[in-house]
């Protein structure tokens, strides 16, 4: 058996309160193009996975915790939209960091980290549709994600404008194994 791997991808969904972080880690429908490759998520692939313990890290670094659902600082959703997320900042530096870089406009978004259990996606040709996914994290990241359709704002300013606020690369990093 070998292990599986985890694939990440990168959105733009971001309001900043007080402390907390809230938003969408991912959206449903929107289209990430991964070399020769278009890849939708279905409504409904997160629906079992977000009653599990998921992390929400700083750029996919497991040594800057943010927060999790175990403890309550990380709470996730599903709706029609997509993926959302309510995350209780720590007073650390990380948390600091996030928030001032959040405050600032300065964050390329938000991203996931995710296996693909068997049967979890469909394939149409060079269509990818994921409709089931095991999450493990998701994580504020400073660089570039993938959906064209989420942005990053503060909840009290404006959300970034125009295309080129909004088209980002993918970000794709596999792993061994999660520990």
């Amino acid at each position: 058996m070998t292990a599986a791997t985890l694939e990440r991808r990168a959105f733009a969904e971001v309001r900043a309160s007080g402390r907390r972080l809230e938003g969408y880690a991912a959206t449903f429908g929107s289209e990430a193009r991964i070399g020769s490759i278009v890849e939708t998520i279905a409504p409904g692939a997160f629906a079992r996975a977000i009653a599990g313990d998921v992390l929400a890290l700083m750029d996919h670094d497991p040594a800057r915790v943010l927060g999790r659902t175990r403890s309550g600082t990380l709470r996730l959703s599903e709706d029609s939209k997509g993926l959302g997320f309510s995350l209780d900042l720590p007073d650390t530096q990380a948390g600091r960091d996030v928030l001032e870089l959040a405050q600032r406009q300065d964050l390329g978004g938000m991203s996931f980290g995710f296996v693909v259990p068997a049967g979890g996606d469909r394939w149409q040709g060079e269509r990818r549709t994921l409709v089931n996914l095991d999450l493990r994290e998701i994580s504020v990241v400073s660089a570039h994600p993938a959906y064209p359709d989420t942005s990053l704002a503060l909840r009290s300013r404006p959300y970034p404008s125009g295309s080129d606020a909004r088209r980002r690369r993918l970000i794709i990093a596999e792993l061994a194994a999660w520990a």
